[in-house]
Protein backbone atom coordinates (compact mmCIF):
# COMPACT_ATOMS: atom_id res chain seq x y z
CA UNK A 1 0.00 0.00 0.00
CA UNK A 2 3.01 2.07 0.45
CA UNK A 3 4.16 2.27 -3.38
CA UNK A 4 4.70 6.11 -3.70
CA UNK A 5 8.42 4.97 -1.55
CA UNK A 6 9.34 3.36 -4.97
CA UNK A 7 8.06 6.06 -7.38
CA UNK A 8 10.43 8.34 -8.53
CA UNK A 9 8.71 10.25 -11.32
CA UNK A 10 7.49 13.43 -9.48
CA UNK A 11 3.77 13.90 -9.89
CA UNK A 12 2.01 17.25 -11.47
CA UNK A 13 2.93 20.56 -8.58
CA UNK A 14 2.51 24.26 -9.05
CA UNK A 15 3.35 26.72 -6.22
CA UNK A 16 2.25 30.15 -6.15
CA UNK A 17 5.57 32.54 -6.02
CA UNK A 18 3.50 36.04 -5.34
CA UNK A 19 2.02 36.30 -2.99
CA UNK A 20 3.69 33.78 -1.44
CA UNK A 21 5.51 33.92 2.15
CA UNK A 22 7.41 37.09 3.31
CA UNK A 23 5.49 39.19 1.13
CA UNK A 24 3.83 42.14 1.90
CA UNK A 25 0.47 42.85 0.16
CA UNK A 26 0.82 47.00 -0.92
CA UNK A 27 -2.99 46.88 0.09
CA UNK A 28 -6.45 46.34 -1.23
CA UNK A 29 -7.27 46.32 -4.79
CA UNK A 30 -5.95 44.74 -8.24
CA UNK A 31 -3.21 42.12 -7.64
CA UNK A 32 -1.49 39.53 -10.42
CA UNK A 33 -0.58 35.64 -8.25
CA UNK A 34 2.21 34.38 -10.63
CA UNK A 35 3.76 31.32 -10.26
CA UNK A 36 5.44 27.97 -11.01
CA UNK A 37 4.20 24.63 -12.20
CA UNK A 38 5.41 21.06 -13.71
CA UNK A 39 5.30 17.48 -14.04
CA UNK A 40 7.81 14.75 -14.39
CA UNK A 41 5.27 13.04 -16.27
CA UNK A 42 4.82 15.37 -19.51
CA UNK A 43 3.57 19.02 -20.13
CA UNK A 44 1.66 20.93 -17.69
CA UNK A 45 -1.99 21.22 -19.28
CA UNK A 46 -3.61 23.54 -16.54
CA UNK A 47 -3.48 25.45 -13.91
CA UNK A 48 -6.22 26.34 -11.83
CA UNK A 49 -5.66 29.40 -8.61
CA UNK A 50 -7.95 29.47 -5.53
CA UNK A 51 -8.56 33.28 -3.68
CA UNK A 52 -11.14 31.43 -0.95
CA UNK A 53 -9.24 28.49 0.06
CA UNK A 54 -10.48 25.88 -2.33
CA UNK A 55 -14.36 26.64 -2.62
CA UNK A 56 -13.75 27.46 -5.79
CA UNK A 57 -10.86 27.71 -8.78
CA UNK A 58 -10.16 29.73 -11.84
CA UNK A 59 -7.87 28.76 -14.63
CA UNK A 60 -4.57 30.79 -14.76
CA UNK A 61 -3.09 31.46 -18.00
CA UNK A 62 0.05 29.61 -18.88
CA UNK A 63 2.92 31.63 -20.51
CA UNK A 64 4.91 29.98 -23.29
CA UNK A 65 7.14 27.90 -23.51
CA UNK A 66 4.72 25.15 -22.24
CA UNK A 67 7.45 21.98 -22.03
CA UNK A 68 7.48 18.62 -21.02
CA UNK A 69 9.32 17.94 -17.67
CA UNK A 70 10.02 21.95 -17.36
CA UNK A 71 8.86 24.85 -15.52
CA UNK A 72 6.21 26.75 -16.80
CA UNK A 73 5.07 30.21 -15.29
CA UNK A 74 1.08 30.48 -15.17
CA UNK A 75 -0.58 34.00 -13.77
CA UNK A 76 -4.34 35.04 -12.79
CA UNK A 77 -5.46 38.35 -11.96
CA UNK A 78 -7.12 38.94 -8.43
CA UNK A 79 -9.10 41.61 -7.09
CA UNK A 80 -8.19 41.64 -3.19
CA UNK A 81 -10.74 43.22 -0.97
CA UNK A 82 -8.72 43.63 2.21
CA UNK A 83 -10.28 40.45 3.88
CA UNK A 84 -8.36 37.65 5.18
CA UNK A 85 -7.45 34.86 1.68
CA UNK A 86 -6.22 31.39 1.52
CA UNK A 87 -4.54 31.71 -1.93
CA UNK A 88 -3.82 28.21 -3.55
CA UNK A 89 -2.76 26.88 -6.89
CA UNK A 90 -3.09 23.10 -8.52
CA UNK A 91 -1.95 21.55 -12.09
CA UNK A 92 -3.21 19.17 -14.26
CA UNK A 93 -0.68 17.47 -16.76
CA UNK A 94 -1.25 16.09 -20.25
CA UNK A 95 -1.76 12.59 -18.73
CA UNK A 96 -4.88 14.00 -17.21
CA UNK A 97 -3.26 13.59 -13.43
CA UNK A 98 -4.16 16.25 -10.66
CA UNK A 99 -2.17 17.73 -8.33
CA UNK A 100 -3.34 16.37 -5.34
CA UNK A 101 -4.73 18.35 -1.49
CA UNK A 102 -2.83 18.04 1.79
CA UNK A 103 -5.34 15.70 2.73
CA UNK A 104 -4.66 13.36 -0.20
CA UNK A 105 -1.20 12.93 -0.09
CA UNK A 106 -2.05 12.30 4.21
CA UNK A 107 -4.85 9.68 3.29
CA UNK A 108 -1.91 8.19 0.62
CA UNK A 109 0.24 8.03 3.73
CA UNK A 110 -1.84 6.81 6.28
CA UNK A 111 -1.81 9.84 8.68
CA UNK A 112 -3.88 12.79 9.31
CA UNK A 113 -3.14 16.05 7.67
CA UNK A 114 -2.13 17.62 10.92
CA UNK A 115 1.10 14.90 10.92
CA UNK A 116 2.16 14.05 7.90
CA UNK A 117 5.50 16.32 8.78
CA UNK A 118 5.79 14.35 11.95
CA UNK A 119 4.76 10.83 10.45
CA UNK A 120 6.39 9.84 7.47
CA UNK A 121 9.76 10.03 6.31
CA UNK A 122 9.13 10.87 2.79
CA UNK A 123 11.66 13.39 1.31
CA UNK A 124 10.20 17.05 0.77
CA UNK A 125 11.58 17.35 -2.39
CA UNK A 126 8.71 14.13 -3.81
CA UNK A 127 5.99 16.39 -1.55
CA UNK A 128 3.63 17.39 -4.31
CA UNK A 129 0.65 18.66 -2.42
CA UNK A 130 -1.20 22.41 -2.99
CA UNK A 131 0.54 24.75 -1.30
CA UNK A 132 -1.60 27.22 0.58
CA UNK A 133 -0.67 30.79 1.58
CA UNK A 134 -2.83 33.10 3.85
CA UNK A 135 -3.24 36.61 3.23
CA UNK A 136 -3.72 38.32 6.40
CA UNK A 137 -5.91 41.41 6.63
CA UNK A 138 -2.49 43.59 7.27
CA UNK A 139 -1.51 42.03 3.84
CA UNK A 140 1.22 39.82 5.28
CA UNK A 141 1.27 36.21 3.68
CA UNK A 142 2.64 33.17 5.41
CA UNK A 143 2.46 29.42 4.82
CA UNK A 144 -0.94 28.27 5.76
CA UNK A 145 0.30 24.98 6.17
CA UNK A 146 1.25 25.07 9.40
Amino acid sequence: GKSRWFEFELGPKSVITRPAGGYKMPGPGFHEITGLAWSGAGAVKRVEVSTDGGRTWKDAQLHDPIARKAHTRFSSPWNWNGEEAILQSRCTDDQGTVQPTMAEVAKLWGVGDVDYFRQTTQVVGDFNAIQPWKVNKDGSVQNALF
